[in-house]
């Protein structure tokens, strides 16, 4: 797609400064841009490849903006201008609909006329896929799941355990929803493995990296609200709530019934301690050992 810089300032509701005539029809880095890219910077460290840069135009803040004659889409949260901008510049592809030829649909399966089935799939009976929602190839959705609206299943990726996600979550390759929690129970000449009964409920808007896996409940559910963003290789227990648009970065545990709060972040390598709480509002820097509850907002080493 290519857009003059006057339209991708409407469209960001940015201040433009320059020609607005100048066509844009691609995004690229500070250091890699030329004609025809728009670049961005959020980043103070990067501020140095202002003055060798050669985009047609840059997405950067007010501060920033008088380092560079250079034209310039000028706004208060240019990373989030910048993600704007991609999905505009370089949408994704159309969206499929039926079944293939090679995937394996169970008669008493419902997927919707608009979802698609990808191959080497297999949906099992009772399974729901709602519409719009694509299922990539080499899938497995178990029987009893519920699948809502548009979301996305990229490829290899599988769904036990009657777990149910809302609208417009997508998982990335290699992710398991619904594997049993690591319940064990000793005995005197070793383990007695504990049955998982419950599930998972992953609400709207939801977003999981590849190889995450979250694990069903041992006998309520496992939930993740609504807009929660986790990164890849990131393990969830059994019975684990995390709060509305919380971020996990990669390669976090978060060990049974810990309860996340709301707006948190966890960064890369953090471990979190079962059956404890964290408030709204929380920051753990990475590699860091949550072993208490934590009652009150701020940021955790």
């Amino acid at each position: 797609m290519t857009l003059s810089l006057a339209q991708l300032a409407d469209h960001l509701g940015a201040k433009l400064r320059g020609e607005g005539d100048v066509l844009i029809n691609h995004v690229a880095t500070l250091s890699d841009a030329g004609p025809g890219a728009v670049s961005f910077l959020s980043n103070a460290r990067y501020r140095h490849q202002l003055a060798g840069c050669k985009a047609s135009a840059i997405i950067l803040d007010e501060t920033d903006a008088t380092q560079t004659p250079m034209a310039a889409l000028i706004i208060a949260q240019p990373y989030l201008a910048y993600a704007k901008t991609v999905k505009l510049l370089h949408p994704r592809e159309p969206l499929r609909e039926g079944i293939h030829p090679l995937a394996c649909v169970d008669a008493d399966a419902l997927v919707d006329s608009t979802a698609w089935i990808g191959a080497h799939s297999v949906i099992e009976a009772n399974a729901r896929i709602g519409a719009g929602t694509q299922v990539g190839p080499a899938c497995i959705v178990g029987a009893g799941v519920r699948i809502g609206r548009d979301c996305d299943l990229i490829a290899r990726v599988t769904v036990l355990a009657s777990a149910c996600l809302d609208d417009r979550v997508m998982l990335h390759p290699g992710v398991v929803i619904g594997s049993d929690g690591f319940g064990q129970a000793r005995t005197e000449t070793g383990w007695e493995k504990v049955p998982q009964i419950g599930s998972v409920q992953i609400a709207d808007d939801v977003e999981i990296g590849a190889n995450s896996c979250i694990d069903r409940g041992a006998l309520g559910d496992t939930v993740i609200e609504t807009g929660v963003r986790i990164d890849n290789q990131v393990q969830v227990a059994h019975n684990v709530f995390i709060g509305a648009h919380t971020a996990i970065a990669a390669c976090v545990g978060i060990s049974g019934s810990a309860k996340i709060g709301r707006f948190c972040t966890l960064a890369g390598g953090v471990g979190v301690v079962g059956h404890l709480t964290i408030a709204d509002h929380v920051d753990i820097t990475g590699m860091s050992m949550v072993t208490r509850s934590i009652d009150r907002a701020g940021s955790y080493s």
